[in-house]
């Protein structure tokens, strides 16, 4: 029976006089089922005032019995609350991104291909490998979080690891079911002969009875708004403005109408934008007899299946293809189809079909090894320079930038182009005048590609790069063996300051929350800041009379400031912004050194045992810290109290841990889930998302939940906090250097 069949068979509630809960539930059903044939499948069965004659019922049964409404029911959906703010949420399994292919051609295909097969460890006379191939939609990543079928909450990505909740403009995506479906899988893999390799590992769906909704289903997918809707949207804009109404605009692109409609803290007004879904993986997963998602499903292909069985839209240009040859035709086909399809896409998705593969490659950094986006090729415009001007980077570093006339590409307007440094801008002979190739392919930077010489207008001159900061006016310098120049002024140049000060603030690093780039660029030029750890010692009445700022925002920067003193080491580390080091080597130097002290007295000997440092990271990291003024910094920032639980080094913890999987969950009394996962993997161990046979402890805080009882019935160690710091290191206390 095909899900049409299924819906169509469902019988059409009969009405009843006393208006009852049975009446009541019969509607919420019918009503749910429609809304998924118009809004999902396309293919509306009722006409527009049957369903609203059902609506209208539903409305006056809960208009009588406020009591019976579900969170379930469709008018629930825009609930009209305006909210303050989004609150962040923890990911239960990080939201990570994927690997970017920048070979366009069909050679970048291979190149997956290739280095799977290498992975794998698999000869020529091995199987083809199987993966699932599928568009890359050009939108906003968004998490679904159900419980027991019902949807509880919704997630943006964030950085990953925490984002925010944005639930209320989610429920009026009509695309997305406030209750999840119960229906036999509607799709079946195909198979060729010979077998693909990672064929029938993990358990199926080759059954055609219903599946079971899960007890907690967390479904990863992108919001987006499709190219007619977004048409309909600024022409509607647009005689908004012509109507004289102020405050309004019109939309540069899909993406960003799309992600502004999210982040509106009035639902009544993302209903107002015409948003859509797509899924196309998962986050927790817990099924109802409580196996995992890859004791559940056999392949990628399988689970999508099964989303879309529980009501959620998937696309249906994904395939299971065989082999370089089945990507590069993948590759090929949407190309064409690109232009036609009624919605933005940058690329195309290869994942690895079988779950059990992805598991055991496992992930690198922040990026899973089984999966890779491989984009098209860049759009490509005409447009002329009116200008070069020099920008001063947070590390003192001078970019040329080209003001160009405003010209669309890659779904923007653009106006201003990299030109990188002096070599480029000299090896592209781009001048004042000329008339350029700009290329921009998704969130790219956009970038001068050529000059079109025949154009150039006579007496244009050679660039020059300044030899004197633009900024602060320093000595600007280039060292000998650098493609960049730098300026010298360090952080008493106005530039570098508000770039170190917005890094520092950032959401990976210290995260304080409030602290943006306009803001940042108001405090420095005001000269309320001066030097980094003055961010500290601002108060209440000076950020309250400050532009835009008004007492209850100034207060919530204040306690945001206060909140990120309590970190981690790494953090904190990544938070200097020292060249070179990223986020997961600031991760391996607090892992190895274990404190700030050792880190500091660390010669580049020390620093080479590092894992991933080499000579110029290492070189980069000593000459940080033999600076006096970053070290009178340092003395500031942990004089304004930032602290965080000491962990030992790696060199004495390394083999405690070695090998074991930790899972965390619920609330710890006194450390942050960072804190624990950073003195975890201090000791050599990991932290996972999802409890599994291969759990080796769980570290469980008050309220928690599904894991726990995951945990328990698998037999896992569980321990409490005190007993994680016993295993770990023998206190936990502040580090005061």
């Amino acid at each position: 029976m095909s899900n049409l069949d299924l819906f169509s068979a469902m019988p059409e509630p009969t009405p009843a006089l006393d208006g009852g809960q049975a009446r009541y539930a019969q509607l919420l059903q019918t009503l749910a089922h429609h809304a998924h044939l118009y809004y999902v499948q396309d293919a509306p069965q009722l006409p527009d005032a049957e369903y609203d004659k059902l609506y209208r019922e539903l409305e006056a049964i809960e208009e009588q019995h406020p009591d019976w409404v579900r969170p379930d029911s469709p008018t629930q959906r825009v609930l009209g609350a305006v909210l303050s703010g989004f609150t962040p949420v923890r990911h239960a399994v990080p939201m990570l991104s994927i690997k970017t292919e920048t070979d366009t051609e069909a050679s970048g295909a291979r190149h997956f291909d290739a280095r799977m097969r290498r992975e794998l460890e698999l000869d020529l006379a091995a199987p083809l490998v199987e993966y699932m191939a599928e568009p890359k939609f050009d939108g906003l990543a968004m998490s679904l979080r159900y419980e027991n079928g019902v949807l509880v909450q919704a997630a943006t990505r964030g950085d990953g690891e925490t984002g925010e909740d944005v639930s209320a403009n989610i429920q009026t995506i009509r695309q997305i079911p406030l209750k999840l479906f119960s229906h036999p899988p509607l799709g079946e893999e195909k198979k060729d002969s010979p077998p693909p390799l990672g064929e029938g590992q993990g358990g199926g769906l080759n059954s055609a009875a219903p599946l079971p909704i899960p007890k907690i289903l967390e479904v990863r997918g992108e919001v987006y708004m499709a190219r007619a809707d977004f048409e309909a949207l600024n022409e509607r804009q647009r005689q908004r403005i012509a109507a004289g109404e102020k405050n309004e605009k019109t939309f540069v692109n899909p993406r960003n109408a799309a992600a502004g409609a999210v982040r509106q803290l009035d639902s009544r007004i993302a209903a107002q934008r015409p948003l859509s879904f797509y899924a196309y993986g998962l986050g927790e997963f817990v099924a109802a007899d409580g196996r995992s998602e890859v004791e559940t499903f056999a392949t990628q292909y399988g689970l999508l299946q099964a989303i879309k069985a529980w009501g959620l839209p998937v696309s249906n240009i994904a395939q299971v293809v065989q082999g370089a040859n089945g990507l590069v035709a993948f590759h090929a086909q949407v190309a064409q189809q690109r232009d036609g399809l009624p919605f933005d896409i940058d690329g195309v998705v290869y994942k690895l079909n079988s779950l059990a593969l992805q598991q055991r490659l496992g992930f690198v950094s922040r990026e899973p090894r089984w999966a890779v986006a491989h984009k098209y090729p860049a759009q490509e415009m005409l447009t002329t320079v009116q200008a070069i001007d020099v920008q001063v980077g947070r590390t003192g570093k001078l970019t040329p930038v080209a003001k160009l006339a405003p010209v669309f590409v890659g779904g923007v307007t653009v106006t201003n182009a990299t030109l990188h440094n002096e070599d480029e801008a000299r090896r592209k002979d781009v001048r004042v005048g000329d008339t350029v190739i700009v290329r921009r392919a998704g969130d790219v930077i956009p970038e001068v590609v050529s000059v079109l010489l025949e154009k150039r207008p006579a007496e244009t001159q050679i660039f020059t790069i300044p030899t004197h900061c633009p900024v602060c006016g320093s000595a600007a310098e280039r060292e000998a063996d650098e493609a960049d120049t730098r300026c010298t002024g360090g952080l008493s140049c106005a530039a570098q300051l508000q770039g170190a000060i917005s890094h520092f603030a950032s959401r990976r690093a210290m995260d304080v929350e409030g602290l943006g780039d306009k803001l940042v660029e108001q405090l420095v030029s005001l000269g309320l800041v001066q030097a980094l750890p003055d961010i500290y010692r601002l108060d209440l009445s000076t950020l309250a009379g400050l532009e835009r700022m008004a007492e209850k925002s100034a207060q919530n920067l204040l306690d945001a400031l206060e909140k990120s003193k309590t970190t981690t080491l790494a953090r904190f580390i990544y938070s200097l912004g020292i060249r070179h080091v990223g986020e997961t080597t600031a991760k391996d130097l607090a892992k190895h050194f274990g404190n700030l002290d050792a880190l500091q007295a660390a010669d580049e000997a020390a620093l080479l045992q590092v894992s991933d440092v080499g000579p110029v990271v290492a070189a980069s990291v000593q000459h940080f810290f033999a600076d006096a003024k970053h070290r009178t910094v340092l003395q500031a920032l942990l004089a304004a109290g930032i602290t965080w639980p000491a962990v030992a080094a790696a060199s004495q913890t390394a083999q405690t841990q070695a090998g074991k999987t930790w899972v965390i969950t619920g609330t710890l009394p006194s450390l942050s889930r960072d804190a624990a996962k950073a003195m975890i993997e201090a000791a050599g161990g990991k932290v996972a998302g999802s409890v599994s046979k291969k759990t080796d402890f769980v570290l469980a805080g008050s309220d928690a939940g599904s894991k726990l009882a995951k945990a328990q019935e698998l037999g896992v160690t569980v321990v409490d906090e005190a007993q994680c710091l016993a295993m770990l290191t023998s206190a936990r206390v502040p580090v005061a250097v």
